[in-house]
């Protein structure tokens, strides 16, 4: 052996199997990798066939592990006779069946030779112990699911309160019960010269950081109108609230369904719709199909149920004197002026939309951003119904959202829009919801096809809810929206997105530290 002197004077041996470098260990190691996990496996499998009372002595390994006299071919061949139909096995079999493998290895232990098992038993044994792992899988899966779908469609208690402590407001404080808008703006509420934003929601928080944030970024917020319309059992809050915090240069318009007069033609209109969506939600929450745990909690979902959300398709009946309305989700936040929005021209369309679609250079082919954005994913094109709709060759197009929508109401007043989406509601209901799933957008894709017209898709951007939202995004575009179950105002919404949301919050107020809104 020789010795070398290195640098820092420190002496070295030169040993003689200094070559073997790294080069000759990288494919050892990998020769390894391969050889060693499939030496593991077979033995492993070998000793649970020793172990099952199939082969009750070691001995049976013997030359196993290279194939001769190999048992597990005949159990493969079994395990491929038995199948693999869970209807088939007795519930009882299953719940009986060991929690793990190291618990079916000592239940297979612990047989006596003379009582050794035949190769059919031993395999309807392991099936029922995967059997029972799946089903307490899906089980917690289902769990996780229901506790977070629960929270995102959960009142917060501090929103509960909010509610409850404006109701209280509006009936000892006269100044909660002024009139919206004051009398001197009454004229206002038809005047085509200003800006008219419509609003359905019972939501007071949300439409208060829409508006907030709509005048924060408005050129001429004294232009701004905006028409609030809720249900009976938030108005009295929801007018409270917007009393009490005066919009000003704005003008607000607080009005609850039952001060509509749906007694005479387009009132009748209303109540049509309202009648299917409570059959069709009726009916979906009781739905019993294999995934009908799924189902269900689809059904709790504010967006499949709320009336006020499928009452979007009544807008020409509800502001009958009005030319044009941009229409805002209670979900959104404006960071930009709407009024080049508000003054496009669409064509002779109903209305205008985001379609998110990118350009496929190299066929010219127009493509969805969103996979989970083409309409396909919304109705079901396996049945023949749809398939014969105008729709029907169109399952590969992007759908457009709800969000920020501009109408036009006199071209909605000529049209059969509203006639189509009900006719559409009621046929999904008696076909069983074979359709679509319950949802407002499924048909309105069929009642305004034809009618939109695409905005630029920097005025809004979506699905923010779903993840934290990207800062890059969030400086190009006008408008974001939350559409994602974790909601900016719920506490499982993330950092980012209620930091954004809350910063249109008064953090003064008291209403809202009384609740524990602002802390």
């Amino acid at each position: 052996m020789k010795t070398q002197i290195s640098p820092d004077g420190l002496a070295k041996a030169n040993s003689p199997y200094r070559r073997f470098s790294s080069r000759s260990a990288v494919p050892t190691a990998l020769l390894l990798g391969i050889l060693l996990p499939l030496l593991f496996v077979r033995t492993a499998f070998l000793a649970l066939e020793a172990g099952a009372s199939i082969c009750p002595s070691i001995s049976c390994l013997g030359w196993s592990l290279i194939g001769e006299g190999d048992p597990s071919m005949e159990l493969r061949a079994e395990w491929g006779r038995t199948g693999t139909d869970e209807t088939k096995m007795n519930s009882a079999t299953v719940e009986s069946a060991p929690d793990s493998l190291e618990g079916f290895v000592a239940e297979m232990n612990s047989i006596s030779i003379d009582d050794r098992l035949d190769m059919t038993t031993f395999v309807l044994k392991i099936k029922a112990m995967i059997l029972k792992m799946e089903h307490k899988a899906r089980s917690a899966r289902l769990r996780s699911s229901f506790y977070h779908h629960l929270a995102s469609v959960s009142v917060p208690k501090s929103l509960h309160c909010l509610t409850l402590l404006l109701a209280e407001e509006y009936s000892i404080n006269s100044l909660a019960r002024s009139s919206l808008p004051e009398s001197h703006h009454i004229s206002c509420l038809t005047n085509a010269s200003y800006l008219h934003i419509a609003l359905l929601t019972d939501n007071i928080l949300a439409a208060s950081v829409v508006i907030s944030s709509t005048i924060k970024h408005s050129k001429n917020p004294n232009k701004l109108i905006f028409h609030i319309i809720t249900d009976k059992k938030t108005f009295f809050a929801m007018h409270a609230w917007f009393a009490l915090h005066q919009a000003h240069p704005a003008v607000v318009e607080v009005k609850g369904l039952h001060q509509f007069d749906l007694s005479a033609d387009l009132g009748r209109s209303v109540v049509e719709t309202i009648k299917e969506v409570r059959l069709s939600k009726s009916m979906y929450s009781q739905y019993g199909g294999g995934d009908w745990e799924v189902k269900w909690l689809e059904s709790l979902k504010p967006s499949s149920y709320s009336l006020l959300n499928y009452l979007k398709i009544h807008l020409p009946e509800f502001f009958p004197k009005l030319e044009k309305v941009i229409l805002l989700e209670d979900d959104v936040v404006v960071q930009c002026d709407l009024a080049e929005l508000y003054n496009l021209n669409l064509g002779g369309k109903v209305i205008g939309s985001i379609i998110d679609t990118i350009r496929n250079e190299e066929d010219n082919t127009t493509l969805c951003i969103d996979p989970d954005k083409r309409i396909d994913s919304y109705l079901n094109f396996s049945n023949p119904i749809i398939i014969n709709t105008p729709l029907g060759s169109a399952k590969d197009n992007c759908t457009w959202s709800w969000g920020v929508n501009i109408f036009d109401l006199r071209a909605w007043r000529q049209s059969n829009i509203t006639k189509t989406y009900q006719f559409w509601l009621r046929k999904n209901r008696e076909s069983g919801l074979l359709l679509w799933p319950l949802g407002s957008l499924a048909p309105a894709l069929i009642a305004f096809n034809g009618f939109m017209h695409p905005i630029e898709s920097s005025w809004l951007v979506s699905d923010l809810g779903w993840n934290e939202p990207d800062p890059s995004l969030l400086q190009s575009h006008a408008v974001f929206h939350f559409n994602g179950p974790a909601k900016p105002w719920l506490e499982i919404g993330y950092l980012g997105s209620r930091e954004l949301w809350r910063a249109h919050l008064n953090s003064s107020d008291e209403f809202l530290r009384t609740c524990g809104v602002i802390e």
